[in-house]
């Protein structure tokens, strides 16, 4: 029974969501854009389980209100059909005050670490129910220092859902990366969906942004120019057009007219069997999203592999901006690498909850084995390898993490070429109320082994820091692929190396990293960094 759902992200993606780029007295902000979902489908209320009147076991005395008592009171309530469930918003005339205390009731039901989340802190101090939620978690650290949950937030639900089920946001369909926000600044383009109009104009990985409207990005200050430059990179509406310079390589700048559109992300770009000599291939696909539309492109991305003469002994899978989504993409993906010899019967993930069990689920009903079918039931297409080698970096989070961890689970060998992952075991039942959807952890999961402590992230076998944008992605001579071809071919790591991305740290002692500045993607939704699950069954 396929029944979870933990986690999404978005085309342009979710590190940075809420990054700044100083311009002098001005701020560019690189945090807008469309967001990423994973929520679709229909997922229940979680307040309390359907049908319910009282709190979970466990949260009688807690001071709390049961959140379904206030759930869809709302200061400012929907009306019409809701294009997710086909049916009317459960919405009613309600107040701020309403919503806050379900945020706070539902926090303490089902939050993972409900019994960390300071008891001094009054919603009166906060001015609305967003803001509320933002402060209700726990305060605690991981052991590198890092704070222990740094994965909490919300999302407006219509983009959500759009997001979740399609990919599609508001943008030229191109996604870049801040490399230095301070003169000179630097900023790349990373990534450019196919048939976006980015795309469509040309643009390029690896083109470095000169100006924006006539304003030099390199070099301007002042708060006018930040206004202007913010402005264009993150267009909020269909039909906006913004004029931008981008050289790339040695070639001579060039101008580009770009102009706002509904983009759908295509979450798996170029598949191709890499000819490694002696009649072997590696396989080789960027995987950048786990949304409802990458099973299909998942499916035939494997069939392409399959077909390939000779088949491929070994898979080279690019999730280096891969921020998570839908676990149940992640099982099927996982399982159609593996196939059924090594996961049939095993557990892809078993996802822990609090104390309270807020959900009420069995152990069963708990268990995500791999999924050997398709949401339409079609068996799925399988490698059958038994060595998997996967581009990581900071931004491969989350779901991405649970296709490596459940691998390595059933005995499957997953080399990790790149830099270290983001670190997050943990997931949550996305929940709707008057509009605003609300992440917070709820979940942690484990693999076959019972492992599931990587706060920290998963270290690479080896490392390759930074991104290498001279090379477009999928070319064996790009930096992390031709790193892992070399491990293949030699068992080996090649000298680590910091890529162009990187290109101004590298001057730097290593006493100094920590005053280095670091890269970071813009225009990505917190959504980059979730793990989905599906609706919840109903209790038996």
């Amino acid at each position: 029974m396929e029944s979870r759902k933990v986690d999404v992200r978005q085309s342009p993606r979710s590190r940075a969501w809420a990054a700044t780029a100083a311009l002098a007295v001005g701020c560019l902000v690189t945090a807008c854009g469309g967001g990423g979902g994973g929520g679709g489908g229909g997922g229940l209320p979680i307040g309390l389980l359907p049908g319910t009147t009282t709190p979970p076991a466990g949260n009688n005395g807690s001071g709390f209100v049961p959140s379904d008592s206030v759930a869809g009171l709302c200061a400012a309530p929907r009306t019409g059909i809701n294009p997710e469930t086909g049916r009317a918003y459960p919405d009613s005339t309600g107040t701020l005050d309403n919503e806050k205390s379900w945020v706070r009731s539902w926090i303490d039901e089902t939050y993972l670490w409900y019994g960390e989340v300071p008891t001094t802190l009054k919603a009166s101090d906060y001015a609305t129910p967003v803001t509320w939620f933002n402060v209700l978690k726990t305060p605690l650290t991981t052991a590198s220092g890092k704070p222990k949950d740094r994965f909490h937030f919300t999302y407006n639900t219509e983009a959500y859902r759009q997001l979740s089920q399609g990919g599609v946001s508001v943008s030229y369909g191109a996604e870049f990366v801040s490399i230095a926000t301070s003169p000179p600044r630097e900023l790349r383009v990373v990534l450019v969906e196919p048939g976006s109009p980015a795309d469509v104009a040309g643009l390029k990985r690896g083109a470095k942004l000169l100006s924006v409207d006539g304003v030099d990005f390199v070099s301007a200050t002042g708060a006018a120019n930040a206004a202007t430059i913010n402005n264009a990179l993150s267009p909020k509406a269909v039909g906006e057009r913004h004029t931008f310079t981008f050289q790339l390589g040695s070639a001579p700048a060039a101008s580009y007219s770009l102009t706002a559109a509904n983009v759908t992300s295509t979450p798996v770009q170029n598949v191709k069997a890499v000819d490694v000599g002696g009649g072997n291939h590696v396989g080789y696909m960027l995987f950048n999203d786990h949304i409802t539309t990458a099973e299909q492109q998942l499916i035939d991305a494997v069939n392409s592999l399959k077909g390939t003469p000779g088949g491929i002994q070994d898979l080279v899978l690019d999730m280096r901006y891969n921020g998570g989504g839908q676990l149940a993409i992640a099982s099927r993906l996982a399982y159609m690498i593996a196939g059924p010899s090594a996961t049939t019967g095993k557990t892809f993930e078993q996802l822990t909850f609090n104390d309270k069990n807020p959900f009420r689920l069995s152990a069963s009903q708990s268990q995500m084995l791999f999924y050997s079918t398709s949401r339409g039931g079609a068996a799925l297409p399988t490698l059958g390898l038994s060595r998997v080698t996967v581009l990581t970096s900071p931004e491969t989070c989350s779901a991405s993490e649970s296709v490596i961890n459940s691998l390595r689970g059933v005995g499957v060998t997953v080399n990790l070429v790149g830099d270290t992952t983001c670190g997050k075991p943990y997931g949550f039942y996305p929940q709707d109320n008057c509009g605003t959807t609300y992440f917070a952890i709820q979940v942690k999961g484990v693999n076959q082994l019972g492992f599931g402590d990587y706060g920290d992230g998963f270290a690479p076998t080896c490392t390759v820091k930074g991104d290498d944008y001279d090379h477009q992605l999928g070319d064996p001579n790009e930096a992390q692929l031709a790193a892992a071809l070399t491990l293949r071919s030699s068992g080996a790591c090649p000298v680590p190396v910091a890529k162009a991305a990187a290109a101004r740290s590298l001057q730097k002692p290593d006493a100094a990293e920590a005053d280095v500045e670091k890269p970071f993607l813009l225009d990505q939704s917190p959504l980059r960094r979730n793990r989905l699950l599906d609706p919840l069954p109903n209790p038996g």
